[in-house]
């Protein structure tokens, strides 16, 4: 399993749909916290993956085989550095694993954060 079903996905949807119904309902629990946390932005499919657009990229997520990717670009990931430091994580992107509870706490307050950080970007 990873982040690209066989078929191209049109939608979050049919991304979701892909996926084996454990992992299904992570990805459901992350969309549904993701628009809780950003109710003004648009779902979208970028990459193959999901995504939220509100003044640019505020997210992305993906399933894999062991572990969601959330991908909030370098600057979601440097301002929660440290509670992003128990993850297996790269410049722009944290690996949860799915055999342990997904922090969607630390989800909510990321994607808060790159809305604020979009905002002010649009405008400059």
């Amino acid at each position: 399993m990873s982040t690209i079903p066989i078929k191209k996905p049109a939608t979050i949807d049919e991304y979701i749909g892909a996926f084996p119904s454990e992992v299904q309902k992570i990805l459901e629990e992350i969309r549904i916290t993701i628009q809780k946390a950003a109710p003004d932005a648009k779902e979208k499919i970028s990459y193959s993956m999901p995504a939220f657009d509100q003044n640019g990229i505020v997210v992305y997520f993906a399933a894999f085989q062991k572990h969601i990717g959330l991908y909030a670009l370098p600057s979601g990931h440097e301002a929660f550095q440290e509670e992003l430091s128990k993850y297996k994580s790269g410049k722009g992107s944290v690996q949860f694993p799915l055999n342990k509870p997904i922090p969607f706490d630390l989800i909510t307050r990321i994607v808060r954060f790159r809305v604020k950080e979009n905002i002010e970007k649009g405008e400059k």
